[in-house]
């Protein structure tokens, strides 16, 4: 029996891969410090907790429509206002398992088999793979570290064609933490007008900005854009419920309404439960999210700052999410224990047997460099820095 090709052809996450070979390090006993981390290393607040529990008590464990119970959707659209200045009404709202599914719903809506579909690079694995199932075609344009890791509307209007149906477009950025000013996304927003492609907008890390920055939606820009524009969020990040699975989507109609039929066939409906307690976490936690921000900046500002000290290190200042993405190209060509090192998988399996687990870059499209988390606690961050920064003096 064979697998069909768009599923052979998906390929394996590399991430997955170093944090599989650190687990394994760890099982027999050695010590290794993970920069992996995808997920705030906070608990879920008490409050939402207590409503997931409220939601068993009453019996609220049953089907609920498939893209979202009404109540929920509610507090999306009350969301998007109070944090956007976006009006939505709820026939724009679908709910899934989860951003990611989110994210594929959305791409499966509006990509037909040969659309191209413009990707800044950096970006987030799993986009290009969700591209290909769609039958799309990922045209990747560079984002220089010199940028700041970000693209400017030339960019994107360079790499367009007539074939072009899409723009991928995420910030806060995963993997380099870069985050777009009003103006730069403005610039975009008005290029995306003139195009008449969609955009689909990946605000997951939309809380989480350090350092005076702020994060704006492109949708903000304009009802043009906004029509042109499917918006991509969840709860995963803000709330510390990566595990509760729920993400949401604000579309046009037309949009909403057939990925809303699309998941009644591919998930029935988000959980019942992580939809009950997240209407409750939409209702307040700016106490919980404002003390997570302030323990990231405080690791963001030390990270930052050890890298940038390291030889043959360097490090565009992030100012979003929680990662720094480090270019360590500088070290290339140097050997640790007789092989040589010229890609960022040999620096981070190399980086691993002195006890520290680093993502390659190169599975997010630069294999220049490899990619830090700060989700992790300021003790294990200044160790891990520590075995780093010895792994580096090493080289020969």
């Amino acid at each position: 029996m064979e697998a069909t090709k768009r599923v052979k052809n998906i390929a394996p996450s590399l991430t997955l891969e170093i944090t599989a070979k650190a687990k394994k390090m760890k099982a027999e006993g050695i010590s290794v410090i993970g920069f992996g981390a995808g997920e705030p290393d906070f608990n879920t607040p008490d409050y939402i907790n207590e409503a997931a529990k409220k939601a068993i008590d009453i019996g609220f464990t049953k089907y609920t429509p498939a893209s979202g119970m009404p109540e929920l959707k509610k507090a999306v659209c009350a969301k998007f206002k109070k944090d956007n200045d976006l009006d939505y009404t709820e026939d724009q709202i679908v709910i899934s398992s989860g951003a990611k599914s989110s994210l594929y719903h959305a791409i499966e809506a509006i990509v037909e088999e040969g659309d191209e579909v413009l990707l800044p690079s950096p970006y987030w694995l799993t986009y290009p793979e969700l591209i290909a199932l769609a039958g799309g075609r990922t045209v990747y344009v560079p984002a220089a570290k010199e940028q700041g890791y970000k693209v400017t509307a030339d960019d994107l209007r360079r790499a367009a064609t007539a074939k072009t149906k899409a723009l991928i477009f995420n910030s806060p950025n995963n993997p380099t933490g870069a985050v777009y000013t009003k103006e730069e996304i403005a610039a975009i927003a008005k290029f995306v007008e003139e195009s008449g492609i969609y955009v689909i907008s990946d605000e997951i890390y939309e809380k989480l900005v350090y350092g005076g920055a702020k994060h704006y939606s492109i949708a903000q820009f304009g009802e043009k854009v906004k029509e042109q524009t499917i918006v991509v969020n969840g709860v995963s990040k803000t709330y510390s419920m990566t595990g509760w699975r729920i993400g949401y989507l604000a579309a046009p109609k037309n949009i909403a309404k057939a990925i809303g039929s699309m998941q009644s066939h591919t998930a029935s409906n988000p959980c019942s439960i992580a939809q009950y307690a997240t209407v409750a976490a939409l209702s307040g936690g700016e106490d919980f999210i404002e003390k997570m921000n302030k323990t990231f900046d405080e690791r963001r500002r030390y990270m930052y700052k050890r890298l940038c000290g390291m030889k043959g290190v360097a490090c565009a200042e992030p100012q979003g999410a929680f990662y720094a993405f480090a270019d360590v190209s500088a070290l290339y060509g140097k050997s640790f224990e007789g092989e040589t090192i010229e890609t960022s998988m040999q620096f981070a399996s190399a980086a691993l047997k002195k006890g520290v687990a680093l993502i390659p870059g190169v599975a997010f499209g630069d294999d220049k460099s490899v990619r830090l988390s700060y989700a992790i606690s300021m003790e294990d961050i200044k160790e891990g820095l520590d075995r780093m920064e010895r792994f580096i003096d090493e080289l020969k």
